[in-house]
């Protein structure tokens, strides 16, 4: 028999979810901008609707150019996710047109916000999260 690692359980997660770092999207405002380091890519992700995971999404090999997908949360890699959630070391999973895309393990994020709508580029606020 095979053992089943205690983070793929799901009292394994929730008793490590909350040592994790990482960023709740409903904690966002639209407009403001989250740039992910994977093991494998860079991604920028802008948010159109936090609270529904709306984001125009660049980076990686599925993410050329930006395009409208979904951010949906992030797992361990198995069927276990958090809702609306991007977490270092986890893998970010993207929703686009249908298709479920799984990142590599997210290495680290940053996140960008607005201050006011009319605030130049320089007097954004950033917040930095790394593993």
């Amino acid at each position: 028999m095979q053992a089943i690692p205690r983070h793929g359980t799901l009292d394994g997660f929730s008793e490590l979810a909350p040592q994790l770092e990482g960023v709740a999207l409903r904690t966002l405002a639209a407009s403001d901008t989250i740039h992910v380091r994977t093991r494998h890519s860079d991604y920028r992700i802008f948010l159109l609707d936090p609270r529904q995971g709306r984001a125009m999404v660049e980076g990686g090999r599925f993410f050329a150019e930006p395009v409208e997908a979904t951010v949906s949360g992030s797992a361990f890699g198995g069927c276990m996710i958090k809702i609306g959630w991007i977490g270092v070391g986890l893998r970010m999973e993207i929703n686009l047109n249908g298709q479920r895309i799984i990142t590599s393990p997210v290495q680290s994020l940053r996140v960008e916000r607005e201050i006011s709508e009319s605030a130049p580029e320089q007097e954004r606020e950033q917040v930095y999260l790394s593993n």
